[in-house]
């Protein structure tokens, strides 16, 4: 196949599939019209970006291609919806940049805390201030709210526990039993999280029901003095609400995802919170071997595809299709078998929405499982008389979903 690489992916990692034989096109950096070039160009079966967005127009791009892997654990800088529409598999890699992304919010935590860019600015421009960057709260003993438990979170939580921080935590799955395994204190809801909480790091994917999940009410909740970091996405933030917080003293506030980001990797940058905020470069996941991990993970989604047609970490086939009934057919092992009953399906108005089809051993009989919906109104007896005479089927039944 060909895999067309458009950010900066592990070099071994792409030696890999070389060496399985796939034709791998390295161009990192593509963006915008020049990926839908090289897409139009090289016409891939598979894509690998990790910041590069893929659009509609880009999915047009490629007539032939079959699956999108992101090169991290988010998925929002690819167009879903257009991708499911047009049969295009997505998958991410989930997991290999926690411990990279969970020791930023720590480094951002460590830095809000002593003022470090601050100490750092000054020595450089000659000032000496021991006493104005003395005072510092430190973190032992100090409650660490962790907005979000999944891979990330848990390693903040470990880190959290190394640094003498108790632990607050919220996350929709969090049953108290899985709480207090972590040992960590379960909050009932965010506002719960932001009221027992010094500090608070976030941790959730970015979805419309994650949008603004810190909000005016989140940060009214908080303490004052207290310190805000987010690692996740700048849309579950509303960082209007925080520069007010920023502006009135009550909040300290760290982000490696701000809003407005720039889609090159270097540009001009401008934002509101740039002098009362620390800002960093979206770099939570750019560590070697954060990187390393996430290239070879990628590989092996690439791989498993290629040999068996099934894509590890997908996530945009349906949770549930709309089949309404249970087709199973036992057949001896023929040529054109499938295809009678399948043409008896068609003619019965049955629309199938997942199939598979089960050898025993031996190869003298199998065993099909066919998901359809039957429509309203439709015949399931009559159909089933039909599909149990066609030739080599042994037996045939139906049953409702």
């Amino acid at each position: 196949m060909t895999v067309l690489v458009a950010d900066s992916v592990s070099a071994d990692a792409l030696q890999s599939l070389r060496d399985d034989g796939h034709d791998v096109v390295e161009a990192a950096g593509l963006s915008g019209d020049g990926l839908v070039d090289a897409l139009r160009e090289h016409d891939p079966a598979v894509l690998v970006v990790r910041s590069t967005k893929v659009t509609a127009e880009a999915l047009d791009a490629a007539r032939g291609l079959e699956l999108i892997v992101r090169a991290g654990a988010g998925v929002d800088t690819i167009d879903v919806v257009g991708a499911s529409e047009r049969g295009v598999f997505v998958a991410n890699c989930p997991g290999k940049n926690a411990a990279a992304v969970a020791e930023l919010a720590f480094g951002l935590l460590l830095a809000l805390d002593r003022r470090i860019p601050d100490n750092v600015i000054a020595s450089r421009a000659g000032r000496w201030d021991k006493k104005g960057f003395s005072a510092a709260r430190g973190l032992r003993g100090r409650t660490l709210g962790v907005l979000g438990l999944g891979s990330i979170g848990r390693e903040v939580v470990a880190r959290a526990k190394a640094f003498g921080m108790p632990v607050v935590a919220w996350s929709r799955s969090l049953t108290p039993g899985a709480a207090a395994d972590l040992g960590v204190t379960r909050a009932a809801s965010p506002l719960d999280l932001a009221r027992q909480s010094d500090a608070v790091t976030v941790h959730v994917a970015s979805t419309p029901n994650t949008r603004h999940l810190v909000d005016a009410a989140f940060l009214a909740a908080l303490p004052d003095g207290a310190a805000l970091i987010n690692t996740a996405r700048a849309d579950v933030v509303d960082e209007a609400a925080v520069a007010e917080a920023v502006a009135a003293g009550r909040l300290r506030f760290a982000t490696d995802v701000p809003s407005g980001e720039p889609s090159d990797k270097q540009a001009d940058f401008a934002h509101p919170l740039a002098e009362a905020a620390y800002i960093t470069h979206h770099v939570g996941a750019s560590t070697d071997e954060a990187t390393e991990a996430i290239g070879q993970e990628a590989a092996r989604v690439i791989r498993a595809y290629a040999e068996t047609g099934r894509v590890p970490n997908n996530v945009n086939l349906a949770a549930q299709t709309p089949a309404t009934h249970l087709l199973t057919v036992r057949h001896l092992d023929r040529v054109g078998v499938l295809a009678g009953v399948l043409g008896e399906v068609r003619e019965a108005g049955w629309n199938v929405q997942e199939m598979e089809n089960l050898v025993f051993e031996g190869a003298e009989a199998a065993c099909a499982r066919i998901r359809v919906d039957t429509g309203a109104g439709a015949d399931p007896d009559g159909a089933l008389d039909r599909i149990r005479g066609v030739e080599h089927v042994l037996n045939a039944t139906v049953i409702a979903l």
